[in-house]
């Protein structure tokens, strides 16, 4: 199975020009935004990847170059593959192109990526809100949306913040 992934990733690299990510004997190509219904659209027509089993989005802040990769994985019955893309996205504003026209479940993911992280579908046919309330402002997936008015934690800022915490004394 990897050198049947490895074989189509190669196919993808050269007609493409995407790069392969490997993890776990799990492939994944990392597609630019402007390529992404061409790939799909590819996937499905001439290497049988019939179903969008996944579809979700990273955020890397405080990285901003890229800030956002959506994910997606693509299956293939016939021939029992999964495969991955990833796709990076630069910015607090991102987009991206839907791909509900080639994998029609993909209108319920793209909205929940729009109404977590923010990241917008362009042509998607639905693009409201699917977890949060319509008028809520924000996209809570988002590492820099604050948690009830607690600064987030991560590694570089983690003592600063420890040290400003209220503790319990016994």
């Amino acid at each position: 199975m990897k050198d049947q992934l490895q074989s189509i990733a190669s196919a993808f690299n050269e007609r493409f020009q995407t790069g392969t990510y490997e993890f776990r004997d799990e492939v994944s190509l990392i597609v630019q935004p402007e390529q992404v219904v061409e790939i799909c659209r590819t996937l499905r027509d001439e290497f049988d990847f019939e179903i969008l089993s996944e579809e979700t989005a990273v955020d890397y802040w405080p990285e901003q170059t890229p800030r956002f990769h959506v994910v997606y994985r693509v299956r293939s019955l016939k021939n029992n593959l999964i495969i991955g893309l990833r796709v990076p996205l630069n910015g607090n504003a991102p987009s991206l192109s839907t791909i509900e026209g080639i994998y029609p479940n993909a209108n319920w993911f793209e909205r929940e990526i729009w109404d977590m992280f923010g990241i917008r579908f362009d042509g998607h046919t639905d693009p409201r809100r699917i977890i949060m309330p319509a008028d809520w402002q924000g996209h809570p997936l988002r590492k820099d949306y604050p948690l009830g008015y607690e600064e987030v934690q991560f590694s570089f800022n983690a003592d600063e913040i420890d040290a400003r915490k209220p503790y319990a004394r016994s």
